[in-house]
């Protein structure tokens, strides 16, 4: 059992920079792989970005490529995203997942946190 708790969102004005958190609970956190996704209002969840259990590998967006950054702490069983040059299309709620492996696709992940509100103005 994973619970995962995100930090880190809030308003910030075209081309600023967020770092998101997500903490984790649970000993086998090092086993998950971690996927970053968000949703804005009236649209479907959509990934942002993953990182495999290990660190070594990682995967994106191609809208964040560039711009947004995963990196993951397992020794303090923590996931973060880097957002830099946001831009207003990047509004959302953010949301950290754990699963078995990266995957673009929600249903993949067994654990989800409860999401942080990300919006920036332009």
């Amino acid at each position: 059992q994973v619970q995962l708790v995100e930090s880190g969102g809030g308003l910030v004005q075209a081309g600023g920079s967020l770092r998101l958190s997500c903490a984790a609970s649970g000993r086998t956190f090092g086993r998950y792989s971690m996927g970053w996704f968000r949703q804005a209002p009236g649209k479907e969840r959509e990934f942002v970005a993953g990182i495999l259990w290990s660190g070594v590998n990682t995967n994106y967006a191609d809208s964040v490529k560039g711009r947004l950054t995963i990196s993951r702490d397992n020794a303090k069983n923590t996931v973060y995203l880097q957002m830099n040059n946001l831009k207003p299309e990047d509004t959302a709620v953010y949301y950290c997942a754990a699963g078995p492996y990266i995957s673009a696709s929600p249903r993949v992940y067994d654990y989800w946190g409860q999401g942080t509100q990300v919006t920036v103005s332009s």
